[in-house]
C-alpha cells in the first residue's frame, strides 16, 4: 500500500498496483500471471519489506520490467502467442526488447508525444505522432472495427505507416525474414480525438490485421471489469505479499473456471427435437 498513481482513480491515492498478463483467444480470455508493483519508496525500506513478508530477493522492477518478465515466464511455460497488446505504460523499452528478440509482433499504445523516424521511405517521417497524424491525406485513413462493443461494432478510422525493415538476424530474432516497424494512428469518429500505436510484426501484416490485435485490449478490460464485480479482484485488504498474492490468484482461478464454463456452454449443440408422426 502506498500513495502512486492509479489509472482506475485517474490519480494518486492509496493503493496496490498490479501489473497482468491476460491471454486472448477466439474461445475465450483469462488473467495467466500477474505481479504486485513495488515502488522505491518501498524496495529501499528493508524493515518494511520485512514486516510485509515481502521475499529477500525482491528488488525494484518498473511496471515494463515485470511485463517483460512475465512475457518471458508466458514463453517458458508454452503459451502459444504471437502477439502483444498493452497500453503506453509498456509501450516502449524493456517489452519491445523482450518481443522483438522473442519473435512475437506488437501493438502497444504510446504517448502522443513518442518520436517516430522512418528509414528510406518516401516522403520520410520524422516527429512527434501527434504532429505526424496531421499531415495525413484522407486517402491515409480507413475505416476498420476495432471489434464487437456492448452494442454494436467499434468504428475508428485509422491510418497505417510502415518506417523501417530490419532482418531477423539484426536482433536475434529466431523466426527468419525481414520484419516491419510501424506507426499505427486510431481516430476517433465522433470528436476526432487520437491514439498512437507503435508496431511490430512481419513484413507485409495488413492494418486489418494490426487493427484485430489493438482491438483485443477490450477484451483485457473485460477481465478487469468482470474480475472486480463478480470476483472481487478490487475487494482486497490485504497488506502482506502472500496476502495479495493468494487473493489475486483465487481471483484469476475463479475466472478461467468460468471462461472455460463458458466456452464448454457455448460449444455445446442444441439437442434435436423429434417430431411425432401419427
Amino acid at each position: 500500500m502506498g500513495r502512486q498513481y492509479t489509472g482506475s482513480a485517474g490519480k494518486i491515492t492509496n493503493c496496490q498496483i498490479g501489473v497482468f498478463a491476460t491471454y486472448v483467444s477466439a474461445r475465450g480470455h483469462a488473467f495467466v500471471d500477474r505481479a504486485l508493483y513495488l515502488p522505491k519508496d518501498w524496495t529501499s525500506n528493508r524493515e518494511r519489506l520485512k514486516q510485509a513478508h515481502v521475499p529477500n530477493d525482491v528488488v525494484f522492477a518498473t511496471k515494463p520490467a515485470l511485463a517483460s518478465m512475465m512475457i518471458e515466464r508466458s514463453i517458458e511455460a508454452g503459451v502459444p502467442f504471437r502477439w502483444v497488446a498493452a497500453d503506453s505504460v509498456y509501450g516502449v523499452g524493456d517489452v519491445e526488447r523482450t518481443l522483438r528478440r522473442a519473435g512475437i509482433g506488437y501493438v502497444p499504445g504510446v504517448k502522443d508525444n513518442h518520436w517516430f523516424g522512418s528509414w528510406a521511405t518516401n516522403p520520410l517521417i520524422a516527429g512527434e505522432a501527434k504532429d505526424i497524424a496531421p499531415d495525413l491525406s484522407e486517402q491515409d485513413w480507413h475505416r476498420l472495427s476495432a471489434g464487437h462493443g456492448t452494442k454494436s461494432e467499434r468504428l475508428y478510422d485509422w491510418a497505417y505507416l510502415p518506417l523501417a525493415d530490419l532482418d531477423a538476424e539484426e536482433f536475434d530474432c529466431p523466426i527468419a525474414g525481414p520484419w516491419t516497424r510501424g506507426l499505427l494512428i486510431r481516430r476517433n469518429i465522433a470528436d476526432g480525438d487520437l491514439a498512437c500505436f507503435t508496431t511490430w510484426c512481419p513484413k507485409g501484416t495488413t492494418m486489418r490485421e494490426l487493427v484485430n490485435v489493438e482491438g483485443t485490449r477490450w477484451r483485457i478490460e473485460e477481465c478487469f471489469v468482470t474480475a472486480k464485480n463478480e470476483f472481487g479482484l478490487d475487494h482486497n485488504e490485504t497488506r502482506s505479499w502472500h496476502g495479495w498474492h493468494r487473493h489475486v490468484s483465487l481471483v484469476m482461478l475463479a475466472y478461467a473456471i468460468m471462461a472455460s464454463v463458458r466456452y464448454q456452454a457455448n460449444s455445446l449443440k442444441p439437442k434435436k427435437t423429434q417430431r411425432r408422426t401419427r
